[in-house]
């Protein structure tokens, strides 16, 4: 059975008829992307896909990474998927063309990426991790270390990767121990371990250069005291060549549930003494300039196990139409001949299911990338100020909320599969267990449903929620203006009301003493249903663009796609918004159980 990644139909519809993102082209930054050449780029990520990286994915994971004496090996094939990535420039693919980017806007960068990392993200992870690592360079980097190192990371010649977290500092950062030690000579001598760390030692690329948060010999404690600091596995001359190596080395890799493709190691710095890195920004304000790049990682990860969900949703799909198995439950008691599982009524909710949620995500995220886009080229402040609280206020959903919904349809992948799926004969398993650590890194859910309901609620004094709720107001508007999305709308709106009532009564308990611990075990509930609402909103607006579409007339290959689109909101609507409902009730109560435990009555 052929492995299926994205459907194109449906990446086409958010790009063009949803969000039209050509509408971009016509402002100076992205004047040479219209329709077509977008159309190119998608056509040519999912190509790539096919061809290179969805061969490899089952590969990686049967082999593995394999260490040995400081060094870590990765599936011969893996090379071959990087030097494409590199030569094909999609390392950054949306960055300054002065250090190596073609300045695609996010959005469609965002569509490449959900072909490349459904067909094999952990052989991508590699490419994204040096991105991440260069782009602190391009923000925060004298132009000694940008000429030094940018170009050659954002080509692939050089890798990176982010040196973070410890084993006694896990989301806890403040608590690290690893400590930098000022030299004359400007540069510092770090001392340390970190454990956790992507792609920190590989056989891929001539050089690793390590974005590695450490504390300054008698800066202050806590996060307030983190700096900063690049430490390349080769110290790297004046003219850009490669000199002796650096005192980091890799001690270890992890035995992993999934992403075994992807090496997950131990890292000890200066156990010689002879660990040297350069300072990246300010003294002190390290963590400020991870926060800077929180964003764009988080919604990585988001991407990461939408792209797992992407697959699974497809391949269920095709498997269902051509196993055949059982008699249909409306056919005539005389026939005897079986049928495709997709005419079950249970497959079919499944199925239901899946499409739902894969489709609402797959708009969120290219809808969060968009914002980006349309903040850069815009001119008013005003008004890109309003694009970015946007954003900031999505990303825990992109993050969080959609990496939890892309497990529960990956894990529904494997039940439409049934006891094949739970078969390594079939991808549905791997994707499974591949998705499971996105729930997990770049900040785990819990953290992601804290910031929301701790930082992001309280920004502004409200106004990012408030934004976010207007926007989602204009779009039921605009929907109830179309006959057949009346009653569903009318439906929206009122869980909306229902909504802002509860989050304001759930952040006035937040910040009060007596009941903050309550409200905070409350905080994933409310991602939820926040993520349910957004859901909706996301689904209703694909409504919308597709009634528009069949009123304009649209071709005959469109008409059963576009009517999917109405069937999709009214079920996830009758389906889900009662439950939506359910959750904000559960909040309302704000119930202690969980908060009044004693630690020991929890078990032995």
């Amino acid at each position: 059975m052929a492995q299926m990644l994205a459907d194109r139909r449906d990446v086409d519809f958010i790009l063009h008829g949803q969000l039209k993102v050509e509408q971009l082209s016509a402002h100076k930054a992205f004047g040479d992307f219209n329709k077509k050449t977008i159309d190119l780029i998608v056509s040519e990520a999912r190509a790539l896909s096919l061809k290179e990286l969805l061969p490899a994915h089952g590969i990686g994971d049967r082999v593995g990474v394999r260490y040995q004496d400081n060094n870590v090996f990765v599936p011969p094939e893996f090379h071959g998927i990087y030097e494409k990535l590199s030569n094909g420039q999609w390392i950054a693919p949306s960055d300054d063309a002065r250090w190596g980017g073609q300045e695609l806007p996010l959005v469609v960068t965002q569509a490449a990426y959900n072909y490349l990392f459904a067909a094999n993200y952990p052989a991508c992870a590699y490419a994204t991790l040096t991105h991440g690592a260069g782009k602190l360079v391009e923000v925060f980097g004298t132009d000694k270390q940008k000429n030094l190192y940018l170009k050659k990371m954002y080509s692939g010649q050089w890798s990176g990767t982010m040196l973070l977290t410890e084993p006694e500092a896990g989301s806890d950062v403040g608590a690290l121990t690893t400590m930098a030690e000022k030299n004359e000579d400007g540069t510092y001598s770090l001392t340390g371990n970190k454990i956790f760390i992507t792609a920190g030692e590989h056989d891929m690329t001539e050089n690793i250069i390590h974005p590695v948060l450490a504390r300054i010999k008698g800066a202050p404690e806590g996060a307030r005291g983190i700096s900063l600091f690049l430490v390349p596995k080769y110290h790297v001359n004046a003219d850009g060549s490669l000199g002796e190596r650096n005192d980091i080395f890799c001690i270890g890799v992890e035995k992993k549930m999934g992403i075994h493709g992807s090496a997950t190691c131990s890292m000890t710095l200066g156990t010689s003494g002879q660990c040297i890195g350069t300072l990246l920004g300010e003294e002190n304000k390290g963590m400020a300039a991870m926060f800077v790049m929180m964003n764009e990682a988080r919604l990585g990860v988001g991407m990461q196990g939408f792209g797992c969900a992407s697959a699974s949703y497809l391949n269920a799909l095709n498997y269902a139409r051509l196993r055949i198995q059982g008699r249909s439950i409306v056919a005539d008691p005389k026939e005897t001949n079986g049928v495709s599982i997709i005419q079950h009524p249970d497959v079919r909710q499944m199925l239901m299911t899946m499409k739902v949620y894969t489709e609402g995500m797959r708009s969120l995220l290219y809808y969060t990338a968009f914002l980006e886009d349309l903040a850069k080229i815009s001119d008013a402040p005003e008004e890109k100020e309003r694009l970015h609280d946007m954003i900031d206020i999505l990303i825990p959903i992109a993050k969080g909320y959609v990496t939890d919904r892309s497990f529960d349809v990956c894990n529904l992948g494997i039940q439409v599969f049934g006891g094949y799926g739970y078969t390594c004969e079939f991808p549905q398993e791997q994707l499974l267990r591949d998705c499971r650590i996105t729930q997990i890194y770049e900040g785990t859910n819990g953290i992601q449903a804290m910031d929301l309901l701790g930082r992001k609620l309280s920004m502004k004094n409200g106004k990012l929620f408030k934004e976010l709720m207007s926007e989602i107001k204009r779009e039921i508007g605009a929907a109830a203006s179309i006959v057949s999305l009346q009653a569903l709308s009318a439906e929206l709106a009122t869980a909306i009301d229902m909504l802002d009532e509860v989050t304001g009564f759930l952040f006035k308990n937040a910040v009060a003493d007596a009941s903050k611990g309550a409200a905070y075990a409350h905080a994933t509930l409310y991602m939820e249903a926040l993520g349910d609402v957004i859901m909706a909103w996301m689904l209703l607006w694909r409504a919308r663009a597709a009634s528009q579409a069949l009123d304009a007339g649209a071709i005959k290959q469109d008409i059963l796609f576009y009517e999917g689109q109405i069937q999709g909101v009214r079920f996830f609507i009758k389906r889900f918004l009662p439950v939506i409902t359910g959750k904000l009730f559960a909040i309302k109560n704000l119930d202690s159980a969980p908060v009044m435990m004693n630690d020991k009555s929890f078990g032995v």
